[in-house]
């Protein structure tokens, strides 16, 4: 059996630390290096042990991941999950975009394994017919142009695919859908953070994530200076701080 080399930014990261976890997940096309800057401050900061999962058929090829499907992302964080709380007591979790989806659909599927979580920019409805129509399109063809890089700070780019595999555009369809419905299961303290200028996720999914959970305990940031890829825009060191304060609160409490 033959296996796709996995780029360099693409690869996992794991930083060692105390009883405290923390789950990072990239997003749809991307790679872990979008999560690495807010894992390595959390880590530095407090100490935390922060694992950041790669999603199975990213930092490949877009035709590695015209394979997979939303079972194995859920199984790529479920995996990260499992290996946390082999070392750790409490464990958060936080994502961008499609990892963002996920951080909510782990939290609503398993509300008493997370202390807290930190979706950020992510998507339970993108509201983008065009989209949509490739879903179950016979004629569509097997890539179209990537989402990668909304970046408002200049110089930045995201390690991303430049091309989406039409084959996986159901696949998150089906991940949104599920997880819209699990909204209500998730207890956990929650912060939401949002970039109102998104070109790729629309922000009124941070309204409709905040309406439909149960936690008692809520709280949206907004991201003002960033677009889609917040954690390497301009807002990347509020993040840090908003999620380090959030999920120390929650330890606390």
């Amino acid at each position: 059996m033959t296996h796709t080399p996995i780029t360099e930014g693409g690869k996992p990261f794991f930083f060692e630390g105390n009883e405290v976890g923390v789950l990072l997940s990239h997003g749809f096309t991307g790679t872990a290096s979008c999560m690495r800057p807010l894992g390595e401050y959390l880590n530095q900061a407090e100490g935390w042990t922060v694992l950041g999962v790669k999603l199975k058929g990213h930092g490949e090829t877009p035709a590695a991941m015209a394979q997979t499907t939303a079972q194995d992302w859920i199984d790529s964080v479920e995996a990260g999950l499992q290996e946390l709380e082999k070392r750790c007591k409490h464990v958060f979790m936080a994502g961008l975009s499609m990892g963002g989806t996920l951080t909510l659909y782990m939290a609503g599927r398993y509300p008493e394994r997370f202390k807290a979580i930190a979706p950020i920019n992510a998507c339970v409805a993108f509201n983008n017919p065009d989209l949509a129509a490739l879903a179950f399109d016979h004629g569509a063809p097997a890539t179209v142009p990537g989402v990668g890089s909304d970046i408002k700070k200049p110089g930045v780019t995201e390690l991303a695919y430049a091309e989406v595999p039409v084959p996986t555009v159901k696949q998150i369809y089906a991940l949104m859908s599920v997880t819209r419905d699990l909204l209500p299961r998730i207890t956990a303290p929650t912060q939401v953070l949002v970039s109102p200028e998104d070109h790729v996720v629309p922000a009124r999914n941070a309204t409709h994530i905040l309406g439909g959970i149960h936690s008692s305990q809520r709280e949206q940031v907004l991201l003002h200076e960033s677009y889609h890829v917040a954690t390497l825009d301009n807002d990347a060191e509020l993040i840090h701080r908003s999620i380090q304060r959030f999920f120390k609160q929650a330890l606390a409490g």
